[in-house]
């Protein structure tokens, strides 16, 4: 059967919620009836959600697809001032569990209509009268519709106890605000053909309930009288990396510091040996029309360079001969040399002393992160890959030998007639099922 609607149906569904809590700035949200956790997959990626809950009676279902709610390696590579919390729990609407207490929206999306009537009332009662959310969405098939979509025969869903009409939907939403204090407004998705709009309404019809300031006389357990019930299990939570961990920060700001000391330091040792980077030079070096073609080819990826090597020449002017004016004097270190059973001597370069006052002025990242410059000593103090001044107001980086011949080096390894190289990628594809008579819609 072709798809009558475009996007699907569930899709609209979903994007009708990801744009109210984009608008809404919603912070906690519980899916209830979560299933294959195909609405949490998409509000994870949304910033205003901190924490995300799903609830469904089916546990193993919701296990075998919890998976793609994990973290990206980006999340930890990466990692920004976000939070967010993923729980999901098995456990059935019509219970009573205080960890869902207090959120700002609560969407059930295509689930009542799945509950026997008097379910359907405990579902009112655990929702409205317990949880007392901000928000509630609810979406349900519209009956009145169904005479519009090809082949159907019945409900849409064999497990389906009813399906209401709009009259029949609305008439338990506004009982279920009046007891409990709430306001609803009705809408929907899946529009029908032009000349049956009013007839038969939406495909999926939702209500939006939005809880009252005032809510006096309403069948409502208030915090104060309720008793914490735990009847769920929890199946998974997760908590993302985020720079307000003070670990995950202090692992982003060392590797930070770390970068542009190294960085600084290569400028540096290639400004002292009268290394340039001049590509043109290098063709002309090389010669012939193929580093022409290359040059041309790597042109694109100078431009994207031109921002770094600015921030580069920005430090390298503050920094000046002050970067390694903090040397101490030339050593002797004795080590055992790999491989031997003998000692050897070894001459080191003098220490470079990079001030961390310049670093957190210069570097915008470093500023960022660290907020102070008191901070910034502060979380570098005792990492173990930092080594910091006595009165630790500078950064030291060691200044060995080779780092000064390594320009030499290169330059007899890399001889054109003996270099070459080799690459290779992969890539891979996921796709999404879904389910039922609604695959086709």
């Amino acid at each position: 059967m072709e798809p009558i609607f475009s996007p699907p149906l569930h899709r609209q569904r979903h994007q009708f919620v990801i744009d109210f809590v984009i608008r809404n700035k919603s912070k906690k949200v519980v899916d209830l009836g979560c299933s294959e956790c195909s609405l949490l997959k998409k509000l994870k990626f949304h910033h205003e959600v901190e924490l995300l809950v799903g609830v469904d009676i089916d546990g193993a279902k919701v296990k075998k697809h919890m998976h793609g709610l994990v973290p990206l390696s980006t999340d930890y590579l990466q990692p920004t001032y976000d939070q967010l919390c993923i729980e999901l729990y098995q456990g059935s609407v019509t219970q009573n569990d205080a960890r869902l207490r207090g959120f700002d929206l609560v969407t059930s999306i295509e689930l009542i209509e799945h509950l026997t009537l008097p379910d359907v009332e405990r579902f009112s009662e655990v929702v409205f009268g317990y949880m007392t959310p901000v928000t509630v969405i609810v979406s349900t098939p519209n009956s009145e519709f169904n005479p519009l979509l090809p082949g159907l025969k019945g409900f849409r869903h064999p497990d389906h106890k009813f399906e209401w009409t709009r009259a029949e939907f609305q008439s338990w939403a506004l009982k279920v605000s009046l007891k409990y204090g709430y306001e609803v407004e009705f809408t929907g998705v899946g529009e029908a053909p032009t000349g049956h709009d009013e007839r038969v309404g939406f495909c999926s019809q939702i209500g939006v309930f939005h809880r009252l300031s005032e809510r006096d006389g309403c069948n409502v357990l208030f915090v104060d009288d309720a008793i914490d019930v735990f009847s769920y299990t929890l199946l998974y939570s997760i908590n993302y990396p985020s720079l307000h961990d003070n670990n995950i920060l202090r692992r982003v700001l060392v590797t930070e510091v770390l970068y542009w000391a190294e960085k600084l330091k290569r400028r540096w040792i290639e400004e002292k040996t009268g290394e340039r980077d001049d590509c043109y030079t290098q063709c002309q070096a090389e010669g012939g029309d193929q580093c022409l073609r290359s040059s041309e080819q790597d042109m694109e990826m100078q431009e994207k360079q031109t921002a770094h090597a600015a921030e580069m020449n920005h430090l390298m002017e503050h920094f000046g001969r002050a970067l390694f004016e903090n040397q101490g004097g030339e050593g002797d270190e004795v080590f055992w040399t790999k491989g031997q059973e003998k000692q050897e001597s070894c001459k080191l370069q003098r220490t470079a002393s990079v001030s961390l006052a310049v670093l957190w002025t210069s570097c915008p990242k470093v500023g960022a992160l660290s907020g102070s410059l008191s901070n910034l000593r502060r979380l570098l103090m005792d990492d173990p890959e930092v080594k910091l001044s006595q009165d630790a107001s500078a950064l030291l980086v060691n200044l060995q030998e080779q780092d000064l011949e390594e320009e030499e080096e290169e330059e007899d390894q890399n001889d054109p007639e003996d270099s070459g190289y080799a690459g290779a990628s992969q890539r891979s594809h996921s796709a999404e099922q879904e389910e039922d008579w609604e695959t086709n819609v």
